[in-house]
């Protein structure tokens, strides 16, 4: 790859480019975002309208998850649709709060709070999306099924309760921590990357995001590629219906980074059998506002240089949110 090619794309801090960068990285910079329907942006300001309107009363009790320089809460708070969203809320001891975040999580949903902060200063929440562990633990999904929950229609489908959850759990954190107000970030990988990207431009109390080896981007391209985990369910589910990829059109990640013009850190894959590389960089090249690109090896495997990049791009999250 031309030096010159390297030098206008915006890597961001910490990154250390993989061996094979010049290789691939020109390929996948060409994918674009998928088909736009003609009311997706109406579809997701009335949904998030609706998520507004919620009040969560969040409830708090004392958890056995220990956090240095933070005090840490077990959270219910009801989200759209009535659904019980559980999680934690982190408050930091050490510092005032100057701010918050909102940390989701891959497709296997989460057992605890994270155990490194991002941030001493932020109050942090950790909800754990609709129908995954632990918010409804005697009825929740494993990932074939959950991607596929309500796909029949575009009202229906879960992911749009899972972004609506998102947004409610800011309202829930400005609640439970007013300092927060006003500079509230978004932190997911994978499952959490993609419904980030969905519900990123609709909500200016995000003021930017970290969406780490994003799913859900470019569809019709994403369901093209051989690959595992939930996209495999998909990929299946749409040979035998293939009317349900005019339902995924509204739940395409790379349409709604056409409308994110805050700043957004992407980390992106070389390689990755879960969710296509196409798929994670078509989030990155249809951003529109201010972005930085941390590129990594591989995702959702084990590999030599794994614990040498995690290390990066926490170094790298940590001078975004400076």
């Amino acid at each position: 790859m031309p030096s010159s090619i390297l030098e206008d794309i915006p890597f961001a801090p910490n990154c250390v480019l993989p061996a094979n960068t010049e290789s691939e990285l020109p390929r996948l910079l060409q994918v674009s975002h998928a088909r736009e329907p003609e009311d997706f942006e109406s579809f997701w300001k009335e949904t998030y309208q609706q998520a507004l309107q919620v009040d969560p009363k969040p409830a708090l009790s004392p958890s056995n998850h220990k956090l240095e320089g933070f005090d840490t809460f077990n959270l219910t708070y009801t989200s759209y649709q009535g659904a019980s969203i559980k999680g934690w809320l982190a408050i930091p001891t050490a510092h005032p709060i100057r701010r918050g975040l909102v940390i989701t999580h891959g497709y296997g949903g989460r057992e605890r709070p994270d155990t490194i902060p991002l941030l001493p200063d932020a109050a942090m929440i950790f909800p754990c999306l609709r129908e995954l562990p632990i918010s409804v633990p005697e009825m929740s999904l494993e990932p074939c099924h959950h991607v596929l929950r309500g796909i029949e229609s575009r009202g229906t489908y879960i992911h749009r309760g899972c972004v609506a959850d998102v947004w409610v759990a800011v309202t829930a954190l400005v609640q439970l921590a007013p300092q927060s107000e006003g500079r509230i970030d978004y932190v997911g990988t994978s499952f959490g990357g993609g419904i980030g990207a969905l519900a990123l431009p609709w909500d200016d109390r995000l003021q930017s995001g970290v969406l780490g080896v994003p799913s859900f981007g470019n569809n019709p391209v994403r369901l093209a590629i051989p690959c595992g985990g939930s996209g495999a369910f998909v990929q299946k589910y749409v040979h035998d219906h293939p009317e349900a990829l005019e339902v995924l059109a509204y739940y395409d990640s790379s349409v709604s980074a056409t409308y994110t013009k805050k700043p957004v850190l992407v980390e992106c894959a070389l390689k990755d059998e879960v969710v296509p590389p196409e798929s994670q960089f078509s989030v990155f090249n249809s951003l529109k506002g201010p972005r930085q690109l941390f590129l990594r090896q591989r995702s959702h495997c084990e590999y030599p240089d794994l614990e040498r990049e995690n290390k990066s791009l926490l170094g790298a999250i940590r001078e975004f949110f400076a």
